[in-house]
């Protein structure tokens, strides 16, 4: 399914366009807090820190959970 885009219009939510959702349907609603404040810049940063954190996995070059918390808290 894909998804549904409302609006809020004197306190309800106004669907913007119609659907073909069978009458009774009872749908989930998730505000949409409309991204992030990131600029190009920033988010090629994110983007390439991500990838090094995947490409560190992927060799294997990983730590378990616990130990990194238990780092971080020995820390503070």
């Amino acid at each position: 399914m894909s998804n549904l885009r409302a609006r809020v219009l004197k306190g309800r939510l106004v669907m913007d366009e119609p659907t073909t959702l069978p009458e009774g349907t009872v749908v989930d609603l998730v505000a949409d807090d409309g991204g992030d404040d990131l600029d190009d810049v920033e988010r090629a940063a994110l983007h390439a820190a991500i990838e090094r954190g995947l490409d560190a996995a992927r060799s294997g070059r990983v730590r378990p959970a616990d130990d990194v918390l238990a780092e971080l808290r020995s820390e503070g």
